[in-house]
């Protein structure tokens, strides 16, 4: 979403530091009026391709909401978080992790071998002792 407001250069929009434009008066400059109708026009459209990114259920939830960046704001926080929780729950995987003596344990490890590359794709990075150790405490006892 992002990367197609910043191509369509109106992501400037949700510029926390973008100055607002003064309210209208009747002494405004033709540029001044550019400016304000630019802006209220990129915003519109801002507004119109982030709504129709999201899901029913979301869209309903945001329609509500007047101001665009506030917007943008809530769902990048949302999305983080969820983010975040992925990553805290991949982590857990790994330590919970434990291997059993009724299945081969090639299988086990190739199991294992997905939740680091799982980590990998997340930019969690397990040193190679530190994942040697880890698979050795991880062993049943037999």
């Amino acid at each position: 979403m992002k990367f197609m407001l910043i191509a369509l250069k109106i992501f400037y929009v949700l510029n926390l530091n973008l100055q607002p434009i003064p309210d209208s008066i009747d002494n405004d400059t033709d540029e001044v009026k550019t400016e304000r109708k630019k802006r209220n026009e990129d915003e519109v459209m801002c507004r119109g391709h982030i709504f129709n990114a999201l899901s029913d259920r979301l869209y309903d939830h945001y329609t509500v909401e007047p101001s665009t960046k506030a917007i943008w704001n809530t769902l990048e926080f949302k999305y983080q978080a969820e983010e975040e929780g992925t990553k805290k729950f991949l982590i857990s995987k790994y330590f919970d992790y434990k291997f059993v003596d009724g299945k081969p344990i090639l299988a086990q490890v190739h199991e294992l071998e997905v939740i680091i590359n799982q980590l990998k794709v997340e930019k969690i990075e397990l040193h190679e002792p530190f994942q040697v150790g880890a698979i050795i405490a991880k062993l049943p006892s037999s």
